[in-house]
């Protein structure tokens, strides 16, 4: 057997991870009778599993995370010679990475002025409640500390993240959460809740007014909001919902917080998905496609108005952002980070997202046309989603056991793709797709074909 972390005996490797690992997001009941899935390479866009079987990675990793692909040796080259020079120091100091990816992403972001390292999008969007509450004590008296979310978004996995979870099944049972967030409704528009309105987009914006109203515009800090709705059903915004939701922060001076853990660093074909709509934030939140996976990293953005907040009164032992994270003092996340926009850059990633978005949608459209069960297909660049339905007049949702045995008969094939997952009850419906900004049309064929087949042996 060889030494180190790669052996040809698969069998223990298998019966290692039965008897010891606890994987995220399974019930393990089922690996009594089978094996666990182990993934022992990538290249590209695929990846084999412990038996060699190949397959077409149509997620990124599985959670949308690797966005340059797999086995980029420029990455890791960087991530190794950092670690020699220096691995880690605490956040409280800088570190030459930390600095230069910085500045690398600022000049992205026209507006944003300072990063926070952390190393999850659950402990940045965190970090954002944080300053969001300080504020609160630091300018309102401690009133205006809500923090409002929207219905069908995530934004983490901790208890107080989960709080602002508009996906009831990833909270369920893990309460009593933390006070003082509010829901606001989703913007759907294939869920039409303003089926009168003149502008589906005007009246789905001014239901957070509505809200903020209720709740008292004194008592409101802040709102996060994903610029496409993720795992909550890949839900692109309508006609006019943006304009009018950063007129409603300003009317009743509410900061802010976009949650581009998804959507961040090319995902849609810009470098953050607000840029596709004007929006001036106070916050902008990223992760997963940061460093595409090969370090971890994740990162709180603010503007210098924000920023200085937290530096008005130098005397005051309290003044400041009384916040750490531990492993945000990693130089592994910035130094791939770094490569990892380089990457992007040199190979104009964000041309092909868009060009490549188009073709997957227009496979996505084919589907459409050709099987009554999906019911609705929308997206921006490679992030996109097909919602299954049992009639498309009533919008019926199908099972969540039917959209899984499609994603299980494309795993068949050879194709990795998503589904929404724990997230709504009785609308876990909806294939998700988020291929690594450099797939070709030939990989999107593979994705397309691979989905029609499956519909057709689940559905007839």
């Amino acid at each position: 057997m060889e030494s180190g972390f790669y052996s040809n005996d698969m069998e223990r490797i298998v019966e290692a991870d039965r008897a010891n690992i606890w994987h995220h997001l399974s019930q393990h009941k089922k690996y009594e009778t089978s094996d666990p899935m182990i993934i022992v390479e990538g290249k590209g866009m695929e990846v084999w599993d412990a038996k060699g079987k190949r397959y077409l990675d149509a997620v990124s990793g599985g959670v949308w995370t690797v966005n340059v692909g797999y086995a980029r040796e420029t990455i890791a080259d960087a991530v190794r010679d950092q670690l020699v020079k220096l691995n880690y120091f605490a956040g409280s100091a800088g570190s030459i990475p930390g600095s230069l990816f910085s500045e690398k992403l600022l000049e992205k972001m026209p507006g944003m002025s300072r990063v926070y390292f952390s190393n999850s999008g659950s402990e940045a969007n965190e970090k954002v409640y944080k300053m969001v509450r300080q504020i609160a004590h630091k300018k309102y008296g401690g009133k205006k500390y809500k923090i409002l979310f929207r219905d069908r978004d995530y934004h983490g996995t901790t208890i107080t993240t989960l709080s602002t979870s508009g996906q009831p099944e990833r909270a369920a049972q893990y309460g009593p959460l933390t006070p003082g967030f509010v829901e606001v409704p989703h913007c759907s528009e294939y869920r039409n809740q303003y089926p009168d309105a003149e502008s589906y987009g005007i009246a789905a914006a001014n239901a957070i007014e509505e809200v903020i109203l209720r709740e008292g515009p004194d008592t409101v800090g802040a709102i996060v909001l994903e610029p496409v709705t993720a795992g909550g059903g890949v839900i692109t915004p309508p006609e006019g919902y943006w304009p009018r939701v950063q007129e409603i922060c300003r009317k009743y001076d509410i900061l802010l917080h976009i949650d581009e853990v998804v959507c961040g660093l090319g995902r849609t074909g810009t470098w953050f998905g607000y840029q596709h709509y004007g929006i001036e934030p106070d916050f902008v939140t990223m992760a997963k496609g940061v460093a595409s996976g090969y370090a971890a990293i994740s990162c709180t953005v603010t503007t210098e108005a924000v920023f200085d907040l937290f530096k008005a009164n130098p005397d005051d032992p309290m003044d400041y952002f009384r916040d750490i994270s531990t492993f945000g003092g990693c130089t592994a996340g910035p130094a791939a980070a770094l490569e990892n926009i380089r990457i992007i850059e040199d190979e104009n990633l964000l041309e092909n997202v868009t060009a490549m978005g188009a073709y997957l949608m227009e496979g996505l459209n084919g589907l459409m046309a050709k099987h009554d069960v999906v019911g609705d297909v929308r997206g921006k660049g490679l992030f996109c989603g097909a919602e299954l339905v049992v009639d498309r007049d009533t919008k019926e949702p199908v099972h969540e056991s039917k959209a899984q045995a499609v994603v299980g008969e494309c795993l068949a094939q050879g194709v990795i793709i998503g589904v929404t997952n724990r997230s709504l009850n009785g609308l876990n419906n909806t294939l998700c797709l988020s291929p690594a900004l450099i797939c070709t049309k030939a990989n999107i064929d593979e994705i397309v074909t691979a989905i029609d087949n499956a519909l057709t042996k689940v559905f007839g």
